[in-house]
């Protein structure tokens, strides 16, 4: 069998006494789209530095495209990953065609194969604009569409996404999940962060990270099979003030703009706390979402 194209075993990162990753082992395919979530603080963002060779590991092994993270291969892995957040990946006051030339002269890409894969960048992006627009006056779907590009401009095998489509519109978010799908079919591997649990019904696996501990990885289906089974139930208000369940006969009890998702607890006849409670409740059995499995394991976990 062919080894993942991202292997991480048993990773630690501390810093003195703190541990921000601690035991994370977990593996990626070629062309996988991967989703890694969890609150602010939970070892995401440390986790996808060592990955992208900018920090070492404190414990453990990690291996990108068949590259070991030892001393000295720091610089053979940055060849092989590209990254983009959120900030600080274009410079505002820069055009364009300034910051497509400065990523280069980075990497050292010769300049007829700059510019021959910059222009097929900027087709698969449908760019039609002036390269010497200032990056500034760019709408913000259009800014990290081209900050996407800047990123794959050395054609790496993996590109890292730390919440790309923060603080745009929701348009914008569509259109760039459309790309990030169709770098995937081309065999690019993307490894994604967000904080939209819409978005990330679009991964292929999704984990979870939690104070600096892996807690869950599956399919976003498999995941809210396994922490809901049934599924939940929706109580909408039918009264004026109603009085929700007791906390201690409850699993879970989230509010959803005027509905509650509920899960009872183990034990309590579920049909029987329907029947009690459809007097001030229009009660309905629901499909559980992303987001609901991320609230349960996640920050209340």
């Amino acid at each position: 069998m062919m080894r993942p194209i991202v292997d991480v075993r048993h990773l630690d990162v501390c810093f003195g006494d703190f541990y921000a990753v601690r035991d994370v082992s977990f593996s990626v395919a070629s062309g996988e789209i991967f989703g890694f979530l969890g609150a602010n603080g939970a070892g995401k963002t440390t986790t996808i530095r060592v990955l992208c060779g900018l920090l070492r590991a404190t414990g453990g092994r990690v291996f990108v495209n068949n590259t070991e993270f030892v001393a000295g291969a720091e610089n053979i892995i940055k060849s092989h990953v590209g990254y983009m957040s959120q900030k600080f990946t274009l410079y505002n006051e820069l055009s364009i065609y300034e910051n497509f030339d400065f990523a280069a002269a980075l990497r050292n890409i010769p300049r007829e194969k700059y510019i021959k894969t910059r222009d097929k960048l900027l087709r698969f992006i449908g760019f039609d604009m002036k390269l010497n627009t200032i990056v500034k006056d760019l709408p913000g779907g259009i800014k990290q569409e081209i900050a996407l590009c800047v990123a794959l401009l050395h054609e790496p095998k993996i590109i890292f996404l730390d919440e790309p489509t923060a603080g745009v519109s929701p348009m914008a978010r569509d259109r760039f999940w459309r790309l990030i799908r169709q770098l995937a079919d081309t065999g690019k591997t993307v490894f994604v962060t967000t904080h939209y649990m819409d978005e990330a019904e679009n991964c292929g696996r999704v984990a979870l990270m939690r104070s600096g501990q892996l807690i869950a990885l599956d399919s976003p289906q498999n995941l809210k099979k396994q922490t809901f089974g049934a599924g939940l139930l929706s109580f909408a208000p039918r009264v004026k003030n109603p009085i929700l369940p007791p906390s201690d006969d409850m699993e879970m009890c989230e509010p959803f703009g005027v509905h509650w998702h509920i899960r009872f607890r183990d034990g309590l006849n579920e049909n029987a706390q329907i029947k009690k409670y459809s007097r001030d409740f229009n009660i309905t059995r629901i499909a559980p979402s992303l987001e609901d499995v991320f609230i349960k394991l996640v920050e209340r976990g």
